[in-house]
Order: structure tokens, then C-alpha cells, then sequence
């Protein structure tokens, strides 16, 4: 059974509150899960301590047994110092929409232009 560490959404409209779950990667979001090992309030400012609370223990327990964080979970894992998250790149969403549109257009008629 392929096990998951993620988010499942609480709270009301407008008004985000997760919990951090363990859960079959199958089941829906906020559907059944196996265990709950924290939660994250996004409303709270950063620098307050009640806006993330992890079990560790049991997070560490779950990566043992082969449970896969999801990327935010991962973030929050690689701030508490138990896993090292990859760094990521990605120059496309840098650049605007229009120059990249325009670079995309010219290099299709570099290609376009030897092939004739």
C-alpha cells in the first residue's frame, strides 16, 4: 500500500486549516486516513509557534516505514532539520509571458527555417 504524508484541508470557506496525515496516496484529500500527525494554520503569522505543530516521533516512525511526503510537507520536514529537500529550479517562470511567448515563436521558425 503506497502511504503518503500530506495535507488534508479543515476549516471553512476562505478559511484554510490542514491537518498533516498519514494516508494511502489512493484515497481522496480529505477522505479516510491512518493516522494525524500535526497540522499547519496558514492564517497565523510566521513568526507565531501555533501555526505548525508536527509530532516528529511519529513523522520519523512514518519516513522509516517508507511513507512519502508531499512537496509542502517536505518543506516543513526540511525546516525542522529531519529531511533534506531538493533544491528546485525553474527559469521558465522568471522570464514574462510575453518574452517567453516570443522566444517559443523564434525558435519555431529557427526550425522551421532549415528544414524548407
Amino acid at each position: 500500500m503506497p502511504v503518503a504524508i500530506r495535507m488534508a484541508r479543515a476549516g471553512t470557506k476562505k478559511r484554510p486549516f490542514y491537518h498533516i496525515v498519514v494516508a494511502d496516496s489512493r484515497s481522496p484529500r480529505d477522505g479516510r486516513f491512518i493516522e494525524r500527525l500535526g497540522y499547519f494554520n496558514p492564517l497565523l503569522p510566521k513568526e507565531q509557534t501555533d501555526r505548525l505543530k508536527l509530532d516528529l516521533d511519529k513523522v520519523k516512525a512514518w519516513l522509516d516505514k517508507g511513507a512519502t511526503p508531499s512537496d509542502r510537507v517536505m518543506r516543513f520536514l526540511d525546516e525542522a532539520g529531519i529531511r533534506k529537500r531538493k533544491p528546485r529550479n525553474n527559469p521558465e517562470k522568471a522570464i514574462p509571458r510575453k518574452e517567453r511567448k516570443a522566444r517559443a515563436e523564434a525558435a519555431a521558425k529557427g526550425e522551421a527555417a532549415p528544414a524548407s
